[in-house]
C-alpha cells in the first residue's frame, strides 16, 4: 500500500476514533446526569474511553495497512492525544502538559493505539 493511502487511512481511522469518543462521552454525560456519578469515577471512565477508542482505531488501521501495524497504531494514538491536547489547550487557555494525569493519559493512548495495531 502506498504511503499516501496509509496516511489517508490513518486520517479515516482517527476520525472514526473521535466519532466513537464523542458518542461514548455523550453516553457518559447522560449517565452522570441520571446516576450522579462522582468526579473520580467520571475521570476513570473518560481515560478508559480514550484507551478503548485508540485501541479500536489502531486495530482498524492495522487491518488496513498490513505492515508495521504496531507503528501505525502508535502513530494513531499519538495523533489522537495530540489533537485532544490541542483542543483542550484552546478551550482552557493553556494546559499543564506534564501533570501526572496528563502523562498517564498520553502513555495509555499511545499504548492503546499500539496494542490495537499489534492485535490486528
Amino acid at each position: 500500500m502506498p504511503i499516501q493511502n496509509k496516511i489517508l487511512e490513518s486520517i479515516r481511522c482517527l476520525l472514526l476514533s473521535y466519532l466513537l469518543t464523542i458518542v461514548l462521552l455523550l453516553l457518559l454525560a447522560f449517565l452522570v446526569f441520571q446516576c450522579n456519578l462522582s468526579s473520580g469515577i467520571v475521570n476513570v471512565i473518560i481515560v478508559c474511553i480514550y484507551i478503548v477508542t485508540c485501541f479500536l482505531g489502531g486495530f482498524r488501521l492495522g487491518k488496513k495497512v498490513e505492515e508495521r501495524r504496531f507503528l501505525w497504531g502508535l502513530i494513531l494514538g499519538l495523533c489522537y492525544i495530540a489533537l485532544l491536547i490541542l483542543v483542550s489547550a484552546i478551550a482552557n487557555h493553556g494546559i499543564q502538559l506534564f501533570s501526572t494525569s496528563n502523562i498517564t493519559a498520553i502513555l495509555l493512548c499511545l499504548g492503546g493505539g499500539m496494542l490495537g495495531g499489534m492485535v490486528s
